[in-house]
């Protein structure tokens, strides 16, 4: 959370009301507030109006004008109370105005409330690329697979599946948090389904401790829709190259064994993750 003003009692203030709840940044003036946000990635902002440098309504204007900073919600709070003061906040895209001085309880149900608005607004932008994604990954892979494969000598599909692969595998990566770490074998399986239930599919990882078995990803769901599968099984050949391809990624010395898919006629589909022996 990021709180501006240049009044210091001020600030410290609504840090003593804010710290026991959340992790606060302090700025004096506008400018070290546009400053800081690309470094702090705030996910509020409190900001006074009358600043000297570049006003609070000036300092909004600037960060909703900026399409990676514009969803950050801006709650106003100034000792101005009139209505054009009102106004000209709404309309440098303020989410909030409260009057100076503030009370506890509201400043923190404003902040809650804010905060719940924001996560649902990502949850759906997240939602609706999840589905841009799936779409445009299956209307590719739908029209190539029998217009393409079928007419393919033995020799050139390996190399087609291969590229389809990388294609799926960095469409979704991208899509995927960059700053995600994988640390030991027991996270390598849940990277795989995160990523693989990105084209919609409902996976699980399930640890095991049989021989070479590191751990199995199963589940009813398809990503490539189970009817689809069954009309082209090569559907499953490439879930299982999506995984050998996560593997390579992250540096896992493991293969994947195909146990069951539903494009075959199983009930679900079950894949065997195996430790190389060397």
């Amino acid at each position: 959370m990021l709180v501006v003003d240049d009044e210091i009692m001020n600030i410290e203030l609504l840090k003593a009301y804010l710290e026991e709840k959340y992790d606060v940044v302090t700025a004096i003036n506008g400018k070290d507030a546009l400053e800081l946000v690309p470094y702090e990635k705030p996910d509020i902002i409190l900001l006074d109006v009358m600043m000297p440098d570049i006003n609070g309504y000036q300092v909004c204007e600037t960060l909703k004008a900026d399409s990676e900073h514009k969803f950050i919600p801006v709650i106003m709070v100034t000792a101005l109370s009139g209505r054009d003061d009102w106004i000209a906040g709404i309309e440098a895209g303020a989410d909030e105005f409260l009057t100076k001085p503030v009370n506890k309880m509201e400043l923190l149900t404003r902040i809650t409330s804010l905060l719940k608005l924001k996560k649902m607004h990502y949850d759906l932008l997240a939602e609706r690329d999840k589905l841009d994604l799936q779409n445009k990954i299956r209307s590719v892979l739908t029209q190539i697979i029998p217009t393409l494969l079928r007419t393919l000598p033995a020799e050139q599909k390996s190399i087609v599946i291969h590229q389809m692969i990388n294609m799926v595998v960095e469409a979704i990566l991208e899509n995927t948090d960059p700053e995600s770490d994988v640390i030991g074998i027991e996270c390598i399986g849940d990277i795989c389904c995160q990523i693989i239930n990105q084209l919609g599919a409902d996976f699980e990882s399930e640890m095991k401790a049989e021989g070479n078995s590191v751990f199995t990803i199963h589940g009813n769901t398809c990503p490539w829709g189970k009817e689809e599968a069954q009309l082209n099984p090569i559907l499953c050949t490439l879930s299982r190259g999506i995984f050998s391809r996560i593997l390579d990624i992250y540096g896992q010395d493991m293969e994947v064994d195909v146990l069951e898919t539903m494009g075959n006629g199983d009930e679900q589909c079950t894949f065997q993750f195996v430790k190389i022996d060397y």
